[in-house]
């Protein structure tokens, strides 16, 4: 198993999680299982089956996060390195396009649309090791393409 790269804020996001589904979410289940086990024969019962369904669900969740973040190394978001790491914020442009802002984080905490993309992804392993300035090709799925690495935060 790899190990996970969480920043502070994604630790803490995944921890409130955690917590949620510990108290709120078990107790939440428990009550529907208590109901639908009241409502009767319990064979045909789809409200006593979704609420078990859903409690495995709950049950398989909580373990990921306890490993997750049990075994977690946390970044540094606010170092600024003269290379692409996990953690950085680097600013990329296409030829002939708009600048693109990413935050490179580990797998766990990706959300391209927040611009938070993976160490893992194509893109963000093309970018690590790399400076301000550079070109990078960019091997994905859908082809190759190259981007120029502006600005390193």
């Amino acid at each position: 198993m790899t190990t996970p790269f969480l920043t502070r804020e994604g630790y803490l996001k995944l921890q409130e999680e955690l917590e949620h589904l510990r108290t709120e979410k078990r107790q939440e289940i428990a009550n529907r299982l208590h109901e639908a086990m009241e409502g009767g024969e319990l064979i045909e019962n789809a409200e006593y089956e979704a609420a078990k369904n859903e409690q495995a669900f709950v049950e398989g969740r909580i373990k990921e996060l306890e490993i997750l973040l049990a075994t977690a190394h946390l970044i540094d978001e606010k170092h600024v390195a003269d290379a692409v790491s996990l953690g950085s914020t680097v600013s990329i442009q296409e030829a002939g396009g708009n600048p693109e802002v990413y935050t490179i984080v580990g797998a766990a905490e990706t959300d391209p649309s927040a611009g938070r993309i993976s160490n893992e992804s194509p893109l963000g392993k093309a970018l690590l090791n790399h400076k301000a300035g550079e070109e990078v090709r960019v091997d994905a799925p859908a082809g190759s393409f190259v981007v120029k690495i502006v600005k390193l935060a």
